[in-house]
């Protein structure tokens, strides 16, 4: 066990800068914030002397990095500080960042000595720059918008840079404003359409902003705009009125996580009110819409969803979504933008059978209102399932097992490594010539699950190493045997994670499993702890806690599993394929290493990896489904490049149909098409819905059969399992 774990609680889960001033030149003053601004910022907090000391303290002798906050660290913390500060580009001026800059080869220095400078002259910049810009906005949404010039809007902030002037910046937001409006007239417009009758498009489908909005939308042009505009007033008067009033130690918390994410993205430090709601953060809202939740930049970021939770079963909600808006049941939507994580959750947990709808935007910049009725999560869809399942005109039948979470642990009724050998016995006893698990979107749990879970399907030996702090573990499937020895197939995708990995990555490294998968999986192969910060720096500090990237995983070939995850053996279309959602995606991301392997056996292989890959990408180009993934995933990475807006009102009308029509003739609808092979499921073979406690009709095993019935991709792999089994027929093999 590491050295500092006494004061620490291992997790068991996943979660702009200006130009540089010659030497000799003085910067500009910080400007500082008029008196009403002023009053709202709290004075420096005495807990920062020892914050900055235990922080410091902790990131150099126990990172896995193993590294000092030098000069380096200092200029790599500074610019994040920057970008953290003003992430769009719409509050600082380049000479606040010229001005901050004196502080950029210092951040080191000042928080070993206790000083947080930067931190508060950061907050007072900001604070300044906030008292200008909600007067600008407020002056701007006063009077109607001209919509007629040619002209564009860059959307992306890393594609700007910071305004030089505040008649810049001015204009910087009238166009982010004039866009707005554009939006929300056009949705007004839809919505019209859609109570009509007449034809409306995506944002009309939901009731959005309740009950009664359609009542209050206005009947003429004129009128329309002028109340997108009221109500962009009122949602940026709420944002800037929360923004005007920190709590204490959030300039302290802003430039600290600047400096642990200098170190890795994973590493973060929690204050005391973010720790009250890390239990939240991490186990998602159960009782609301069962989505793990984090702050990102001015926004909620969509984590990951819990496996049988609301937002899971509605499908719309997907990691990486960011929620702008809130509304309940029949009110209007609260934007949520600079509102603290605890507060939202709190909006969007409520009793069971509620409506509540939240306006999204996508990875590609859509917006979507998304209506989810909230649900307590229903524990059996979180377990791991399974089924039999055979091809349309095929001979043989096959097992199935989905592993949506390696979920167990202490006390627990159920662990994924007890529920998997429990179905791999039943497959076992009925004889079948191979079977495939679905670790699709698993994003890990508890690792001696993984570790237990291997050693159903291999005899005995390493499962994963552990490297940090100066130690080398080996953990170990001690228990001779396996449960299931025929042919295996893993199912992967991006977003296939963490003990996820550690399984996948043993079963290729022993030839145990053909890995088949969308592309390499998500690639995160580090440990994170709890630091309990008043441990370190004493107790009744009240500082929070630090979590800290201490350690790595490595398979047992000695390769980490950290950034290039585990490369799939037959590759197929993936839907994501435009989103950069992985590990090596996120900046300052701990870099693959490697370290020697540990000896292990390797299962005999009867057949040829490329032999088998060959034929499945005949099969995928004549795949109705499958082909058009790629198209799909085409398109929206070059919308992702495709930032600048146009404002001129019949231009962006024209851009946004024609981005709809282009989406909607490339998206494959599997769920449209026939069942593509026949589903049994192990413990409801006749596949009939059963009547749940209340007498209500439970139909949920019988939609996910559907479902998979109807699975482009595991009808695929078990295209692909026919061809291994053949092989091994052919070669003579059997173990």
């Amino acid at each position: 066990m590491p050295r500092l774990l006494p004061a620490l609680i291992l997790l068991s889960f996943l979660g702009c800068s200006g130009s540089r001033k010659p030497a000799g030149e003085a910067a500009a003053p910080v400007p500082s914030p008029g008196a009403g601004v002023a009053a709202t910022l709290p004075a420096p907090d005495p807990r920062e002397a020892k914050l900055a000391v235990a922080v410091t303290g902790l990131l150099e002798d126990h990172h896995v990095r193993g590294v000092k906050i030098g000069d380096d660290m200092s200029r790599k913390a500074f610019d994040l500080y920057l970008r953290a500060l003003d992430p769009g580009k719409m509050f600082l001026l380049a000479a606040d960042a010229d001005a901050l800059r004196v502080h950029a080869d210092t951040i080191d220095d000042e928080l070993h000595a206790g000083k947080m400078d930067l931190a508060h002259d950061g907050a007072k910049a900001f604070a300044a720059r906030l008292e200008v810009v909600s007067k600008v906005v407020a002056d701007l949404l006063a009077r109607p918008f001209d919509s007629s010039d040619e002209e564009y809007v860059e959307l992306d902030a890393d594609k700007l840079e910071l305004a030089r002037t505040e008649d810049e910046l001015r204009q910087r937001w009238r166009q982010r404003l004039e866009l707005e409006v554009l939006e929300r007239v056009a949705t007004m417009e839809e919505r019209l359409a859609a109570a009509s009758g007449g034809d409306a498009g995506p944002a009309a489908l939901d009731a959005g902003v309740g009950a009664g909005a359609i009542a209050e939308i206005p009947t003429t042009p004129e009128g329309r705009e002028a109340k997108a505009r009221a109500d962009l007033a009122d949602t940026y008067a709420a944002r800037f009125a929360r923004l005007a009033k920190p709590d204490p130690l959030d300039a302290a918390s802003e430039l600290i996580n600047a400096v642990t994410a200098a170190f890795d993205p994973h590493t973060t430090y929690l204050p005391p009110a973010d720790e009250a709601n890390f239990d939240i953060a991490m186990s998602g809202s159960l009782e609301g819409i069962g989505a793990v939740l984090r702050e990102d930049d001015h926004f909620i970021r969509v984590v990951e969803l819990v496996p049988g939770g609301a937002s899971w079963r509605h499908g719309g909600l997907d990691p990486g979504d960011l929620i702008l808006a809130v509304a309940q049941q029949g009110e209007k939507a609260v934007d949520v933008a600079d509102m603290r994580i605890d507060e939202v959750v709190a909006m969007i947990r409520g009793k069971k059978g509620t409506v509540v709808t939240l306006s999204v935007q996508k990875p590609t910049g859509d917006v979507v209102q998304l209506s989810i009725t909230r649900d307590v999560v229903e524990i059996e869809d979180a377990y791991a399932r399974g089924a039999t399942v055979k091809r349309n005109g095929a001979k043989r039948a096959y097992g199935y097992i989905y592993l949506p979470s390696f979920y167990g642990g202490q006390g627990a009724t159920h662990s994924a490594a007890a529920d998997v050998k429990k179905l791999l016995a039943e497959l076992a006893e009925q004889h079948l010539a191979g079977v495939i698990l679905d670790l699709r979107s698993n994003g890990g749990g508890i690792l001696g699950d993984a570790v237990d879970l291997t050693g159903l399907l291999i005899d005995k030996g390493p499962v994963v190493q552990t490297e940090g702090e100066g130690e080398h573990d080996v953990l170990d499937d001690e228990d001779p045997g396996t449960t299931f020895d025929g042919p295996v197939i893993v199912m992967v995708d991006r977003f296939t994670a963490s003990a996820s990995e550690i399984v996948s990555g043993a079963l290729q490294d022993y030839q145990r499993a053909l890995i088949v998968g969308t592309g390499p999986t998500h690639g995160k192969g580090t440990v994170q702890v709890l630091a309990d910060l008043d441990r370190v720096a004493g107790r009744g500090s009240n500082l929070g806690v630090l979590k800290l990237t201490f350690q790595q995983y490595f398979r047992v070939s000695g390769a980490s599993t950290q950034w290039k995850g585990v490369v799939p053996d037959i590759v197929l279309p993936d839907p994501a394929a435009h989103v950069d959602s992985r590990e090596r995606d996120l900046p300052n991301s701990i870099p693959w290493s490697e370290i020697d392997g540990v000896k292990h056996d390797v299962w005999p292989r009867t057949y040829k990896i490329e032999d088998l890959a060959a034929k499945s990408a005949a099969r995928v180009a004549k795949d109705e489904v499958l082909s058009k993934v790629a198209e799909r995933s085409a398109l929206l990475k070059k919308r992702l490049d495709e930032t600048k807006v146009p404002l001129q009102k019949d231009a962006w009308e024209k851009r946004r149909q024609q981005r709809r029509d282009e989406l909607t003739a490339a998206i494959p609808d599997p769920a449209a098409g026939p069942a593509r092979m026949v589903v049994t499921v192990l413990d409801q073979p006749e596949g009939k819905a059963k009547p749940s406690a209340d007498g209500k009709i439970d139909d949920r095993v019988t939609r996910w059969r559907d479902a998979l019935a109807r699975d482009a991709w595991v009808d695929e792999a078990l295209a692909v399992m026919d061809d291994l089994v053949a092989a091994s027929a052919t070669s003579g093999h059997s173990r």
